[in-house]
C-alpha cells in the first residue's frame, strides 16, 4: 500500500510549531512566557522555532511595554492559519485513508 503524505507542510513538523500554532489557533494572541509555559519548553528551543514561523510569515509579532516592562505578543497572521488549516485537513485525509475498512 502506497501512504501519501502530499501537502502535508514542513513548517508544522515540529511538535514545538505544531504546539504553537495550535495555541494561537484558538487565541488571538500570546505572550512569550504564556507559550513557554503552554509547551513545557525553554526560552532558547521557544525562541528558535518561533524565529522559524515568523520566517514563513505564520506568525506576526506585537511589542508592547507593560509599565517599564516588555512584553512580546505572538498571533496568527492570515497566511499561517490558512496554512496551519490546510495542513491538519491533509493530515486527518492522510490518517482516515489508513484506517481499515
Amino acid at each position: 500500500m502506497k501512504i501519501s503524505i502530499d501537502g502535508l507542510h514542513k513548517a508544522f513538523e515540529s511538535r514545538i510549531r505544531l504546539g504553537i500554532m495550535s495555541a494561537l489557533s484558538v487565541n488571538d494572541a500570546l505572550d512569550f512566557n504564556s507559550l513557554k509555559e503552554y509547551l513545557g519548553v525553554t526560552d532558547g528551543n521557544l525562541a528558535t522555532h518561533i524565529k522559524a514561523l515568523e520566517k514563513e510569515e505564520f506568525i506576526g509579532v506585537e511589542k508592547s511595554f507593560i509599565g517599564k516592562k516588555p512584553n512580546t505578543k505572538y498571533f496568527m497572521t492570515k497566511e499561517g492559519r490558512r496554512a496551519f488549516k490546510s495542513h491538519l485537513e491533509k493530515l486527518e485525509k492522510f490518517i482516515k485513508s489508513q484506517k481499515s475498512e
